[in-house]
């Protein structure tokens, strides 16, 4: 596990959950390990309380499983859940590199894109998966943000966790460029302001672990319900 730095005037509860959704979506807590109280508050220097607290919080977003005198253990990845994830994210993605192709994106927001590009190609190949997936994650919040819906980002990214692990997942497996590729192609789009190819490329991006299914339940068949 990872530990994080806890920040100002963060109360336990929300440390907790933080610290362990993070370890959940990196995989530092595989899907299927059990979890201990007792050891997850002596790592996080923290009471029982808000670690139990933080575990109830993840078991209703089904990323922990409670069950009484047995323990807790991380929830499998279930499919179900990854495909309503991306279905989420697809309908509202589509929407929003079609709204950047009809009013086009500003300089400054083209050249954050940009840059974040930059730093995604320079990760690419350091096996730091979980800045690559930080990366990811803010190229797409940068795309949001420029047409004016960065509300409706952080209500997806609430539900993106299952999404994230299957991601981190691929990452690990095939260690390769394919997601920086895709979003190069994604931004040519749009700077060409082709909503049609834009929306083609990002429903590509968003449906890749769909073709990558089959290799990751072999590879790494406890990992999902099956």
């Amino acid at each position: 596990m990872k530990l994080l730095d806890r920040l100002p005037d963060e109360n336990a509860r929300a440390y907790a959950v933080r610290v362990l959704l993070y370890n959940i979506t990196a995989l530092e807590l595989p899907p299927g390990s059990s979890v201990s109280e007792n050891e997850l508050s002596a790592f996080m220097s923290l009471s029982r309380t808000p670690v139990r607290e933080a575990l109830i919080e993840l078991s209703r977003m089904n990323l922990v499983e409670i069950f009484p005198q047995r323990g807790s253990y991380i929830s499998r990845i279930d499919y179900s859940l990854v495909e309503e994830s991306r279905f989420m994210r697809l309908v509202l993605e589509n929407a929003v590199v079609k709204l950047a192709c009809e009013s086009g994106i500003s300089p400054r927001f083209m050249e954050q894109l940009e840059e974040n590009l930059k730093k995604e190609e320079a990760y690419s190949d350091t096996g730091e998966f979980s800045v690559q997936l930080e990366l990811d994650n803010h190229f797409h919040r940068l795309l949001f943000e420029s047409v004016g819906k960065a509300w409706t980002f952080d209500v997806i990214y609430a539900h993106m966790v299952h999404f994230d692990r299957i991601r981190i997942l691929t990452l690990k497996s095939w260690q390769d460029s394919r997601s920086v590729k895709d979003h190069q192609n994604i931004l040519y789009a749009i700077r060409q302001q082709d909503g049609e190819l834009a929306e083609m490329l990002m429903t590509r991006h968003l449906t890749r672990f769909q073709v990558e299914k089959t290799e990751l339940t072999k590879w790494y068949p406890d990992y999902f319900v099956m």
